[in-house]
């Protein structure tokens, strides 16, 4: 069995995609901070250990998982923020998540960030996984391509101990926002494709006098496309990486 932990968990939407794209794989921990996230994760992974704090987490209380997922804050790297990049008070959690990597040495890192990455931070990125002995590869990939209506380019970076890169295959077809939407309508699913058979939140938090819609809306901002995990995960397993 393929052991999954993650980083950053937020709602689960990386957890969510590797299972699927790594038939038998299961999560077996999660550090997020956020209380209403924290209550999705334990709803849908019940048996996945969870933390709160990335900066108190390591090899003294983790245990060594095949594959590490997590997309560390972008908030210092996204062109709406402060161009603090990876010296920045969110996004310089990365050091976090790289200690964390060099203290429990997985097969496979998966890392998830904003396509401005590329320009504000992945020198260092890939630099400190060189450090400890990871090669990587990265690429951007776009909900779009997988039918959402809407872009979201994420930049995702796979990484494991050094040697020839095995993961070098032409990207799923790019499908503009236009042809996703017509290729769903065709479907009779339209817009709403996405949020079909939607069961009902059991979290709520209206007792301090705010919606739960506002925690919900901002997990889901934040929350990565189960679908480009999917994606990565399924690469993964066709390379061998995890065996």
């Amino acid at each position: 069995m393929t052991t999954i932990g993650s980083l950053f968990s937020g709602i689960g939407g990386f957890e969510l995609g590797l299972e699927r794209g790594m038939p038998g794989s299961r999560t077996v921990w999660q550090v997020e901070q956020d209380v209403f996230c924290q209550k999705v994760l334990q709803r849908h992974w019940p048996a996945s250990e969870l933390f709160d704090d990335v900066r108190k987490v390591g090899s003294h209380n983790l245990s060594v998982v095949d594959v590490l997922c997590g997309g560390f804050p972008c908030q210092d790297i996204s062109v709406g923020g402060d161009g603090g990049g990876l010296d920045g008070e969110r996004s310089g959690l990365w050091w976090e998540m790289l200690r964390v990597i060099g203290e429990i040495r997985p097969k496979v890192i998966v890392l998830e960030n904003v396509a401005a990455l590329v320009v504000r931070g992945l020198r260092e990125v890939l630099g400190g996984l060189a450090e400890i002995g990871y090669d990587a590869e990265w690429t951007t990939l776009s909900a779009a391509q997988f039918g959402a209506p809407h872009l979201r380019n994420r930049m995702f970076i796979v990484a494991y101990p050094m040697r020839v890169g095995a993961l070098q295959q032409q990207k799923p077809e790019r499908r503009s926002n236009v042809e996703a939407v017509a290729a769903r309508a065709s479907q009779g699913k339209g817009n709403t494709h996405w949020v079909a058979n939607e069961a009902p939140t059991l979290v709520c938090r209206v007792d301090d006098g705010i919606s739960k819609w506002m925690d919900r809306h901002r997990a889901l901002g934040n929350a990565i496309v189960p679908q480009c995990a999917e994606y990565v995960g399924r690469r993964i397993a066709e390379a061998g990486l995890c065996s």
